[in-house]
């Protein structure tokens, strides 16, 4: 194991880009707590304490401390068990058993419940107004008795036209036919943010309205695919994704944290939920965060809600040159079945998400399938009838720890299968721990199954070859100003940006680890523009070809607020012979930084790690973009090396790589060029490694997004390679 070379480490890796805030950042979670009315003046303050010592109290007990816990008790032939009794039931909590304080029977039926008659009076009626927000009485409380809750969520951002009025005459068919008397829905429509247009409710004119006022065309430029250009993909000049914002740009994690949110809504209700969720696939763009999946499966978990995804494209029928929908693929793709094979592929990775969130909430995908009122019914027969179990935990440690729940049965029946959630994750309190505790918070959240995702975080990893079977991996990580902006609100000195990472191999053994810190200072100017910047940490391992997960988790230390991000990633064997061109990653920058700036007062790095750094340019460093988000006032820097060139006829220390580059437009048309330029040195550090550097003024391109094509030639070796890649100019 080699030790994590800083070639940019500490306080200045992490580099002030003067970038605005996208304005749709996502806001900060949480809200004002409810306080009690005022006391009169005459009031004794005795009498005021004692009103909120009480206050605190209730607050506590209902809040914090209930946990409740639906069971599902089937025979040996699936059948539910009925009359059982609260006595029958015994919980335990990491082993320790709990009083149940609140049991209540959900005795469900598919009886089907018939049109009402239709009078005069109530066609001369106005249609009532649905109410627009997710009510519960008090946390804890039942308040669907015997009643099948359903979530009708329409995903726009995913749906082309067509597809939106495919999931909605299914939503109205299911309604007209296949409702019962035990169901009550509630419907959400995600465009861009989440919006309830119903709360839960057995109205069926209201439900009906509400169905058929769904905006129709709304977010479908947001459909697109996300990925990042394949050379056997449709010619269309796709941008990078459809999004242009710097942190809401990955299109794939806003999908996944409007489920995260939309679960967070239902929390309150401890009955169980089923959440239909009407969507055309979830692309993913390439540098998606495994975190946030995980995140919006165990919110959906806790908060007892089970997933059915309905794929509301149908089934699809794909010919190898390409439907009327979409244009002509590249080069001989359409002849040779690798068009075709690339099609069912980018289906069936849109698809992947959408099995992977029901089958790890306890629900079903509905694929390639037509009769999507077939699908919502599915999810209506999954939910039978259970129970409604709840207890006040007595380990009262708000330490973000796992809690494991077993539930048995006290009867005898031994023979009985009892279905529940597994346990949960405590709650935080940040203001509460002193720095042991901090530390040892962040060493069991890098550890933990439940990611955090209260920060947006972008993470990007490249690799390079500097020895014969070892390459130097840089890993670059922004997070925006929004975080500095929250801790200028809460302090007025400086505060600290935690990180901590892990890398794991295919055995899941830890390979490097990081752990750093830097400190921010918080004066007024900062505070001022704050929120305008992007803050960006990079530092550098050195691995050996393989496959790699990484973990890397960021804190900001007055607020406590944290973000994970999760990926895995391959660091190819580019000594084996191959028929292409062999590159490293293509690292595309807006910004340069002093090597004196970037290394800073973390401590000396050796010579010969900086010199190996391929990121390194003299006495600049070079700072990789992320998000691939440019400024028409920037330069746009490309950055990387050529192994294994043929040496030149001539010279056998020359080599003759040919380089040119273009950028096309969202129309194909070509909209900027770079001419062929011969690169035909060594590098010093890296063998046989020719190293690239382009450097492109984006003053006179317009704004859109742009198909960046990089074309590479070994001239002796008869090798090429053209890698691509997706950028935005703002």
């Amino acid at each position: 194991m080699r030790p994590f070379l800083f070639a940019c480490a500490a306080a200045a890796l992490f580099a002030f880009l003067l970038l605005p805030t996208p304005a749709q950042q996502p806001a900060a979670k949480g809200g004002k707590a409810a306080q009690a009315p005022a006391a009169p003046a005459q009031q004794q303050p005795a009498q005021q304490q004692a009103q909120q010592d009480s206050d605190k109290v209730f607050t506590f007990t209902t809040g914090s401390r209930l946990v409740v816990v639906d069971v599902t008790v089937t025979d040996k032939s699936g059948h539910n068990i009925a009359n059982l009794r609260q006595s029958d039931f015994a919980v335990f909590e990491d082993g320790q058993p709990q009083k149940v304080e609140l049991f209540e029977p959900q005795l469900l039926t598919m009886q089907p419940e018939p049109p009402p008659e239709l009078k005069l009076d109530d066609q001369l009626k106005l249609p009532e107004t649905p109410n627009t927000t997710i009510t519960f009485e008090a946390p804890g409380k039942v308040q669907y008795h015997d009643k099948r809750l359903m979530v009708f969520f329409f995903d726009f951002s995913s749906m082309a036209v067509s597809d939106q009025l495919r999931a909605q005459d299914a939503a109205l068919e299911f309604l007209n036919k296949k409702i019962t008397k035990d169901d009550v829905v509630a419907v959400m429509l995600y465009t861009s943010t989440i919006n309830v247009l119903t709360d839960f409710t057995q109205d069926r004119d209201i439900l009906t309205q509400v169905i058929k006022d769904l905006p129709i065309g709304e977010a479908t430029e947001l459909a697109g695919l996300a990925d990042t250009g394949s050379c056997l993909g449709e010619d269309t000049g796709a941008a990078f994704v459809a999004d242009q914002t710097e942190f809401n740009i990955l299109n794939t994690d806003q999908k996944l944290q409007a489920l995260e949110n939309a679960a967070k809504m239902l929390s309150n209700l401890p009955e169980k939920k089923v959440l239909v969720y009407f969507s055309g696939g979830v692309n993913k763009s390439g540098i998606d965060n495994q975190a946030q999946l995980e995140a919006s499966v165990n919110a959906m978990m806790k908060s007892n809600v089970t997933l059915y995804a309905l794929d509301v494209r149908g089934l699809m029928a794909d010919p190898p040159g390409g439907a009327a929908s979409s244009a002509a693929s590249r080069g001989t793709g359409a002849f040779n079945g690798a068009s075709y094979n690339n099609q069912r592929a980018t289906i069936n990775d849109s698809q992947e998400t959408l099995t992977t969130l029901a089958a790890d909430t306890g629900g079903k995908a509905f694929l390639d399938s037509n009769d999507l009122a077939a699908g919502i019914q599915l999810a209506q027969q999954s939910m039978s009838s259970y129970y409604i179990l709840g207890y006040y935990t007595k380990n009262t440690k708000e330490d973000g720890k796992y809690r494991k729940i077993t539930v048995k049965l006290t009867n005898g029946n031994t023979s009985a299968r009892l279905e529940h959630r597994p346990g949960y994750y405590a709650d935080k309190d940040w203001h509460r721990m002193n720095g042991e505790d901090k530390e040892q918070q962040l060493k069991e959240a890098i550890a933990a199954g439940d990611p955090i995702t209260d920060l947006p975080l972008a993470l990007q990893v490249d690799y390079f070859r500097i020895g014969p079977t070892t390459y130097f991996v840089p890993v670059t990580v922004r997070v925006p100003g929004s975080l500095i902006e929250l801790a200028a609100k809460g302090a007025g000195g400086t505060t600290q940006i935690d990180f901590i990472g892990q890398v794991l191999d295919e055995t899941h053994a830890v390979v490097q680890n990081v752990r750093d810190f830097i400190k921010i200072s918080l004066d007024q100017e900062n505070k001022e523009t704050a929120s305008r910047r992007i803050y960006q940490y990079d530092a550098g391992m050195v691995l050996e070809p393989g496959r790699y997960s990484m973990k890397f988790l960021v804190r900001e230390n007055v607020t406590g607020k944290m973000g994970t991000y999760v990926r895995s990633f391959i660091i190819p064997d580019l000594s084996a012979e191959t028929s292409g061109l062999k590159l490293s990653t293509v690292v595309y920058s807006n910004q340069r930084e002093a090597i004196k700036a970037a290394v800073g007062t973390a401590g000396t790095v050796a010579k010969k790690d900086v010199a190996a750094n391929p990121l390194i340019d003299g006495d600049q460093k070079i700072m990789p973009n992320i998000t691939h988000l440019f400024r028409r006032r920037q330069n746009l820097y490309v950055t990387f090396d050529v192994y294994d060139a043929k040496p030149d006829p001539k010279d056998a220390k020359l080599r003759r790589v040919k380089v040119s580059m273009a950028l096309f437009n969202k129309a194909g048309a070509k909209a900027f060029e770079v001419a062929p330029l011969e690169m035909t040195q060594l590098a010093d550090t890296r063998p046989d490694a020719v190293p690239v550097k382009l450097q492109i003024p984006l003053k006179d391109l317009a704004p859109g997004e742009y198909t960046c094509q990089i074309n590479v030639v070994d001239e002796v070796g008869r090798k090429f390679a053209f890698p691509r890649t997706q950028l935005v100019i703002q």
